[in-house]
């Protein structure tokens, strides 16, 4: 019988290995190159630029994940589910919000918990605010959009994850959270999950060869997407500066009113890229007259309702749960928006 398989040419192999955001970069460079000339120059100086600028954010973003990923500081989530209801749902949104993991990351950590029985609520609170804030996020974000607003944005992302946990807590016995766990959760992860050290944290890592091993490789990882998405980002920055109508973007996002912050969440939604890209298309479009509200509740409702958030509550529970989290996340942007247009 012939052999009816087949191996993938040697083309085929070579493009499979080349990084999409990079060759989107690539592409829209040579794009302008081709199609306007003149702006070649400005547009790779201005994301140049803007990188040089945020240079110390990444540094200290890089730094910060290698420290946390060293130590085994992932044994300290298991802390914020012990103990009583409200306090596990307090420990859970505050550990989201500050924990420098991705949401695909904590899917079998999460699985397990729920497995064992640990309450929806605390859950959800370590969901909504985990895609929205980690000390790289903060650097990125205070870099590109000041100090203010990342600050602002860590608050709300507490916030949020209080939100919906006590909200989940007082509506456990409806029949959204009745039963909510899929039959067969899908436990794995989008991003390369590794196995953490499983004793206490040992904040002296450099002691340990193991553990340098660790910083130094989640270092050079984390630099490397850093660089890609931001050069991503400030490309299309660049873009949106030079092409997209001002007035435009005035006229849709801008004011004071209620209206742009509510399209900021709807555009938030679906056009959300990453927290590391985001904050530098928010200032380009801060400069073309986005309103402060509409920027705010564009990077938490897309936050939380980007695909490696989403998809981690999507493996794991029910579709009626699912809109729940979704609902509490476009509540929660609202909220953040109009508190943030009023503050600044």
């Amino acid at each position: 019988m012939a052999d009816t398989t087949q191996s993938p040419s040697p083309l085929g192999a070579r493009l499979a290995r080349i990084d999409k955001v990079w060759a989107a970069v690539v592409a829209i460079l040579i794009a302008v190159a081709v199609l306007d000339p003149p702006e070649f120059v400005p547009t790779v100086e201005f994301a140049l630029n803007a990188l040089l600028g945020t240079l110390p954010f990444i540094l200290f973003a890089v730094l910060a994940i290698g420290y946390l990923k060293a130590t085994g500081a992932e044994n300290l989530l298991s802390n914020a589910f012990e103990g009583r209801e409200t306090r596990m749902i307090i420990l859970a949104a505050l550990l989201g919000g500050l924990s420098p993991f991705c949401s695909c990351e904590v899917i079998p950590f999460i699985a397990a918990l729920l497995a064992v029985g640990a309450p929806l609520s605390a859950v959800m609170a370590f969901w909504l605010a985990s895609p929205l804030m980690d000390p790289a996020m903060f650097g990125i974000t205070a870099g590109a959009l000041g100090f203010e607003f990342a600050l602002a944005k860590l608050g709300f992302a507490v916030s949020l994850g209080l939100l919906g946990g006590f909200g989940t807590k007082l509506m456990k016995s409806t029949a959204v959270f009745h039963n909510p766990l899929r039959e067969k959760p899908q436990v794995g992860g989008c991003c390369g999950v590794k196995k953490p050290f499983a004793d206490k944290p040992n904040w002296k890592f450099w002691q340990e060869p193991a553990r340098r091993d660790a910083f130094r490789e989640a270092a050079m990882e984390n630099g490397a997407f850093l660089l890609k998405w931001l050069s991503f980002a400030y490309v299309i920055e660049a873009l949106m500066v030079s092409y997209m109508p001002a007035q435009l973007i005035a006229n849709v996002l801008g004011g004071d009113g209620f209206q742009p912050i509510f399209l900021g969440a709807l555009v938030g939604m679906p056009a959300y890229l990453n927290g590391y890209a985001a904050p530098a298309l928010v200032a380009g479009l801060l400069e073309q007259g986005m309103a402060n509200g509409a920027a705010m509740s564009f990077v938490i409702a897309g936050g939380v309702s980007s695909i490696p958030a989403a998809i981690a509550v999507w493996a794991l529970v029910k579709p009626r749960v699912f809109a729940a989290y979704i609902g509490f996340a476009l509540l929660g942007a609202l909220i953040a928006g109009t508190a943030w247009q009023a503050i600044a």
